[in-house]
């Protein structure tokens, strides 16, 4: 599936993009930004073994409540100073965008079914 092929991507990028976070944030906003991103593709492929349309589109709507607390993590990390603006955080910025418009329309396939 494309989208949790996407996200699996996104993820591993967060992942090294927070490598560098300060050690005193291992408990804080690294691990939460982690916590986060991996809830993406995770929401993706449990939703895909459920058995209705519906219950996919619940847990594709918690993957995108995911994707806006993950922006929201990034940001804030950029505003402390924790990450710089570069190509990576661009990429990562771009990307989850573009994902959450490919599960709006995957999503209205699936009500559509």
């Amino acid at each position: 599936m494309k989208i949790w092929q996407r996200a699996m991507g996104i993820s591993e990028k967060v992942y090294e993009l927070s490598q560098g976070f300060p050690d005193e944030e291992r408990f804080g906003l690294k691990s939460q930004i982690r916590r986060a991103v991996v809830s993406i593709p995770s929401n993706i492929a449990e939703g895909a073994g459920r058995k209705t349309d519906m219950d996919f589109s619940r847990f594709l709507d918690m993957a995108n409540g995911s994707i806006n607390e993950v922006e929201t993590q990034l940001l804030l990390s950029q505003r402390l100073n924790f990450l710089e603006e570069s190509e990576s955080f661009n990429w990562i910025l771009s990307e989850l965008d573009e994902l959450q418009k490919m599960i709006f329309s995957f999503q209205s396939k699936l009500k559509t079914q």
